[in-house]
């Protein structure tokens, strides 16, 4: 027989079954909860808990060094303490703000309501002293902490501030080299992230400092940090001794184009950019355009020197002093009668040069006025370049055409001037200007090289020796420049004395323009130096303000090159004259000796004609010495190119050079040279030629 459970047992199961029906609901609920949080959710709860235990600033990327060409800082990053809070975790922002407030130079009303915000992070002042931050730590305030960012720092102050410009609060460039190679100076700027300690404090992984992600590139220049401070130096001196407004100073290698120096004054402190201004900020070499009076006169006796319009034994009547040009009078500070051209360099004779531009004539001089770089950018590795003022040859009267002969009427740079002078000095090539070397990365590997670029050539070796001897000239006894000779060696310069337009007003009578430009030694030119002081009132004379500013560079820069004197003796008025036909003779054999390897150095297109493969719609130009103009004319056109012949006789001379790829339609430049027998040119067959042909 089966007895029943009885009331209590029954009880009991109704109880357990109660029990894990509850257990079973419990679990099916903290089952639904983990599903919640572990997927449904899981985002929203990661992003919440990333919100309060992380941080993401952005980090200012760790900017890669500026050095000077033997590697000597001239730009670095520093590590310094910036301030920041977290306003959630300031417990009474009023107090924080009032306290903080002078000693970080912020208005406090100000801060208080940064503090007072719902924010994780705000900024209260960045990259701030050692002192301050010391002080700052000390204080203990709730939700205020420091942090390690990198700050640009200028070891040198204010030497080649101008060049290397400077960075501002975020690492990114402003001004000068800092801009121009921004890019590669900055790295990878990233937001960094970082976890928060139990007093607010940010703790950032290892490594988010010196990354490769976020380091930049380091930059070194062709400046020379010695040349520039004997540059600045100087500068400085004679700006002060004449109380001259401003000036500007550039030194090149003229046969690579490589600037050793570059200054300008006013200048500035780059750690110090509250206590400059936009005036003394201004690179002046590179953006003050300015007539350059009579040291242009250099460039227009190379052009008629080249075009065979002018013979270097020819004599130009000068007038007297005076010399009218329909209702306007060119005046000459001498009464000169019949001088060569070297004469006429030497005195500086506006009326000569005026007299040889007319011969000229106005396209071919034009011409050769923007062969040699005028009214373009040079492309210096610098930004904001001005390109000069130069109007167009058929805007021209024939006053115009005087004026420019000798610098007036047109607008040039000081980068531009020592940009010329070099194509003078190296042979007759115009280079393209550098101020950086290289682009080198972390590991010291070279990432990118900048070597030296030939743009064009613009006269013939020949040409440029003949000008270098005629510039020697001027720095010797009787000429303008004679406070820039140098003892052992010889020096190619001319002197500038221009007054300052004023536009429609005309000529200030009381501004003017002193300036020299010059290379040393004029028989192996190593330094091209351009001078310009603007505005001196002590004495405005090119002469006697820039000419000795032109010698002491020279002198102290020549030694510190290695670079021994030639001769023995003085220079300048008691110069033995045996020493300068010696030098200048050993100058003229070794050119042509080694003009050669000079331009494999360089590396024109001529050079490696042969292994240049032509192009779609190129031809080789022809070997056209030694033909006749009739047969040169009919070789050209048989090649489809376009002749501009120069000259007369016999060819001797070729641009471009033989073999070198050039564009179908091109023009082809050809210099014609009398034979010794056939005498002196009549007026009719030397103004044949060249003038006919046309000029591009």
């Amino acid at each position: 027989m089966v007895s029943l459970p009885s009331g209590r047992d029954q009880w009991i199961r109704v109880r357990i079954m109660l029990l894990v029906i509850v257990m079973m609901a419990g679990a099916a609920a903290v089952a639904h909860g983990a599903w919640q949080l572990g997927v449904t959710r899981a985002q929203e709860l990661t992003d919440l808990a990333a919100e309060q235990y992380t941080r993401k600033i952005k980090i200012s990327a760790h900017r890669g060094m500026i050095t000077d060409r033997h590697g000597e800082e001239l730009a670095v990053e520093i590590e310094v303490k910036s301030v920041y809070a977290d306003p959630r975790k300031v417990t009474n922002p009023q107090l924080v703000a009032a306290t903080l407030s002078p000693l970080l130079g912020k208005d406090a009303t100000k801060m208080e309501s940064r503090l007072g915000s719902d924010r994780h992070f705000v900024w209260l002042k960045r990259r701030v002293s050692p002192q301050v931050a010391q002080a700052v730590e000390k204080l203990g305030f709730s939700g205020v902490s420091l942090l390690d960012e990198s700050k640009r720092f200028y070891p040198n102050r204010s030497l080649g501030s101008h060049i290397i410009g400077f960075a501002g609060i975020d690492s990114n460039g402003l001004e000068g080299v800092e801009l121009r190679f921004d890019g590669v100076l900055q790295g990878n700027a990233e937001a960094a992230t970082g976890l928060s300690d139990a007093r607010g404090r940010m703790v950032f992984s290892d490594g988010i400092f010196g990354s490769d992600g976020i380091v930049g590139r380091n930059v070194e220049l062709t400046i020379d940090r010695t040349l520039q401070y004997i540059v600045e130096q100087e500068l400085l001196n004679t700006i002060r001794v004449f109380e001259a407004k401003a000036g500007h100073i550039v030194m090149m290698d003229p046969s690579t184009g490589e600037i050793l120096a570059l200054a300008n004054y006013p200048t500035y402190n780059p750690n110090r950019l509250n206590k400059s201004t936009a005036e003394n900020r201004r690179n002046r070499a590179v953006l003050d355009v300015f007539e350059p009076g009579s040291t242009f006169k250099v460039f227009t006796l190379a052009a008629a020197l080249n075009a065979g319009k002018l013979r270097p034994n020819q004599k130009t009547f000068c007038e007297r002093g005076r010399m009218e040009i329909f209702d306007v009078v060119i005046h000459d500070d001498h009464r000169d009668g019949w001088l060569n051209p070297t004469e006429c360099l030497k005195r500086s004779s506006n009326i000569c040069f005026a007299k040889i531009a007319a011969g000229l004539s106005k396209k071919r001089l034009y011409h050769y006025i923007r062969r040699f770089g005028f009214g373009e950018r040079t492309h210096v590795q610098l930004p904001f370049e001005m390109r000069g003022t130069l109007n167009h040859h058929k805007k021209w009267y024939d006053i115009d055409t005087a004026t420019t002969s000798f610098g007036q009427g047109i607008g040039v740079t000081g980068i531009q001037m020592a940009t010329a002078l070099s194509a003078i000095a190296n042979g007759g090539k115009l280079m393209k200007p550098l101020i950086v070397r290289r682009v080198i990365g972390q590991s010291g590997e070279t990432e990118r090289s900048f070597s030296p670029q030939v743009r064009r050539r613009v006269i013939s070796r020949y040409t440029a020796r003949m000008v270098a001897d005629m510039m020697t000239a001027v720095t010797e006894e009787g000429g303008t420049g004679t406070q820039a000779s140098l003892n052992g060696y010889l020096v190619a310069g001319k002197t500038g004395t221009a007054q300052k337009s004023e536009g429609s007003k005309g000529y200030a009578k009381d501004k003017w323009v002193a300036s020299f430009f010059g290379f040393v030694p004029s028989d192996r030119p190593r330094l091209a130096i351009s001078i310009v002081i603007d505005e001196p009132l002590i004495n405005h004379y090119g002469g006697t303000v820039a000419a000795p500013v032109f010698k002491r560079i020279a002198d102290q820069s020549l030694r510190y090159l290695g670079v021994s004197p030639r001769f023995s003796g003085k220079s300048g008025t008691s110069r033995k004259k045996k020493n300068v036909k010696k030098a200048k003779v050993e100058r003229s054999k070794r050119q042509d000796s080694e003009n050669g390897s000079r331009d494999e150095e360089l590396g024109p297109a001529s050079v490696f004609a042969d292994m240049l493969e032509l192009g779609p719609g190129q031809v080789r130009t022809p070997h056209l010495i030694g033909m006749s103009m009739s047969d040169a004319m009919e070789v050209l056109s048989s090649e489809g190119l376009r002749p501009m012949f120069m000259g007369t006789g016999i060819a001797a001379e070729q641009i471009p050079q033989p073999d070198e790829p050039v564009d179908t339609g091109e023009f082809v430049q050809v210099n014609f040279m009398p034979l010794p027998d056939h005498g002196t040119l009549s007026e009719e067959d030397a103004d044949t030629g060249a003038d006919s042909q046309g000029v591009p």
